[in-house]
């Protein structure tokens, strides 16, 4: 009589990194695999307490494992503003450790909305019309100078909430936050209020803010799902042609859910490149912190399906390989292009320039003929710190340019441009002219507590400015406890 042997199994995964995460149900720290299986990557993890967790983290295992060589050396901010005691994610402050300094920091103004989406990571809405938090003058000032102290010249930030068109001071925070040298100033709005006041409109067209606005999509079945209303498409409309009328800038945000509105990521695209007042789309996989809609974390969408979507539905328009990882926070967190518009021509820049060769930064110091002043200028581009729609945008986008043979003409030259409204080729315009001709899209993902990575929140470079002083990366903010732990702390005043 024989006996078979057994016989050994592969592992139906391939283990490839080994990091820290939490628990989605307690949040305590716990450790975590990076599996790449059937070309995408999963998160896997144990709580002793709450069992085993998996999420897909990353939809394309081959972009996954390709884009590791897009990684800066980090930068050191000028002060910490906590110690190492707990180790990361319990030390936010910045803390020693982190290894980034702040792109882009982050002010909420208020806990009040004007919605009540049923996606929601602030957790804001009409019941916090009374009792919810509002900052001050005092403390948004205070918070301004720990930022400037940290960063010597910070040069983006942004207002939100809540809803910050609620809060009777914002213009003055806008104010305060340029006289202070921030030039780029971003107030992220559902637009509601400023599709209807007046004074506010004329508010924001004098002190000119770069306005980040909330816009999901074109069915009411989306906005709906996402926003608790059916009929926001024309109230969101009727603000964007407002803020062209008044000359503000508009970067478009678009929380993208699967089996919601991923149908409609094209047709954001071909809106925003048309209308006069949009110079960028900002694509956000929608994520699971604070309010949120039910879903698998197996099955979630992330920025390869956003950037496949985006090449199906403009038929090629924009491709996949067009867009390049944002080297100053982990790679794999967000993905940028910028686009030269010329009449109904649109040529991503990443076409006309090995914008790969200077990104790498595994090699690009052993590769000759590469030039520093061209690298430090795409860094500026392909950064969480871009500011999308301004002159200083637009002429790094020329300076990088600079010497290559022209994108193909437009085929009427002869008329006005109906950008900037100038007669000229593009190579004779200002920056303020040409700035109407260059259009940036990404693709951001944050992580929430499935999905949450403590190597790369050590490297986050996206900050929430704190009333005590403190800088906390936007992902551990969210999923870790901070959110809460600041709301409910004696030094915010709420509204009565």
């Amino acid at each position: 009589m024989t006996t078979t042997q057994p016989q050994k199994v592969d592992r139906d995964a391939i283990f490839w990194e080994f990091t820290r995460s939490i628990c989605p149900e307690c949040k305590r720290v716990i450790d975590a695999q990076i599996l790449l299986r059937n070309n995408q990557v999963f998160m896997r993890k144990r709580c002793p307490e709450h069992g085993w967790f998996e999420a897909l983290v990353f939809g394309d295992a081959q972009l996954y494992t390709d884009i590791a060589r897009y990684n800066k050396p980090g930068t050191i901010p000028l002060e910490f503003a906590s110690e190492v005691k707990n180790g990361c994610p319990h030390d936010c402050g910045l803390c020693p450790e982190h290894q980034q300094h702040a792109c882009l920091g982050i002010i909420e103004v208020n806990q009040a909305c004007n919605l009540d989406c049923p996606l929601c990571f602030a957790g804001s809405g009409t019941h916090l019309a009374q009792g919810g938090f509002e900052l001050t003058r005092a403390q948004v000032e205070f918070m301004l100078d720990r930022f400037v102290a940290a960063e010597g010249n910070p040069e983006v930030l942004q207002f939100s909430g809540g809803e910050p068109t609620l809060h009777p001071q914002l213009i003055e925070f806008v104010e305060l936050a340029q006289a202070k040298g921030i030039t780029y100033v971003m107030i992220n709005t559902n637009g509601i209020k400023i599709a209807r006041d007046d004074k506010l409109l004329a508010e924001l067209a004098r002190v000119k803010p770069q306005i980040y606005l909330q816009f999901d999509g074109f069915d009411p079945a989306t906005n709906l799902a996402l926003r608790g209303r059916d009929d926001l498409l024309d109230i969101k409309l009727r603000a964007l042609d407002r803020l062209a009328e008044a000359d503000v800038r508009v970067v478009l945000v678009a929380a993208i859910e699967r089996g919601v509105n991923e149908h409609e990521v094209g047709k954001i695209v071909e809106f925003g490149l048309r209308h006069p007042a949009v110079f960028g789309i900002n694509f956000q996989p929608a994520f699971r912190a604070q309010r949120h809609l039910p879903a698998d974390p197996l099955t979630r969408l992330t920025i390869p399906d956003v950037l496949r979507a985006i090449e199906t539905q403009t038929g090629g328009l924009l491709r996949q390989k067009d867009f390049a990882p944002v080297p100053c926070c982990m790679p794999t967190c967000n993905f940028v292009t910028y686009a030269l518009l010329d009449g109904d021509a649109v040529t991503p820049i990443t076409r006309l320039l090995a914008i790969d060769q200077y990104l790498d930064y595994l090699k690009n110091r052993t590769l000759p003929g590469l030039s520093d002043e061209l690298l430090h200028t795409l860094e500026r581009l392909w950064s969480s710190s871009a500011m999308v729609g301004t002159e200083r945008a637009a002429t790094d986008v020329a300076r990088a340019l600079a010497g290559l043979p022209r994108t193909p003409p437009r085929s009427r030259m002869t008329e006005r441009c109906d950008a900037c409204h100038a007669s000229l080729p593009l190579s004779n315009h200002t920056p303020r002219d040409l700035a109407r001709h260059i259009f940036m899209i990404n693709t951001r993902d944050f992580m929430d507590p499935w999905t949450f990575n403590v190597k790369n929140v050590m490297k986050c470079c996206v900050e929430f400015l704190q009333p005590d002083g403190r800088m906390i990366p936007f992902c551990a903010y969210n999923s870790v406890g901070y959110r809460e732990q600041i709301a409910t702390s004696r030094g915010l005043h709420r509204v009565v």
